[in-house]
């Protein structure tokens, strides 16, 4: 399954559990906490500053 930026945090662990480890390698240290769970991958990016390309590279390894 491929990670898509408008895919939803919680989505996105339950498909790939290790994407937690990934996110949280780029900076994203609360994938856990509530809004977490309720953001998009590009909602969350961009609140925490991070490159959204970069990280759904690193996602879709």
């Amino acid at each position: 399954m491929a990670i898509t930026k408008d895919m939803v945090i919680r989505e996105i662990i339950q498909a790939k559990p290790e994407a937690a480890e990934i996110l949280m390698a780029h900076g994203m240290g609360c994938v856990g906490c509530p809004g977490a769970q309720m953001e998009t991958l590009e909602e969350a990016a961009a609140v925490h500053g991070m490159n959204l390309q970069n990280l759904m590279d690193a996602l879709n390894k």
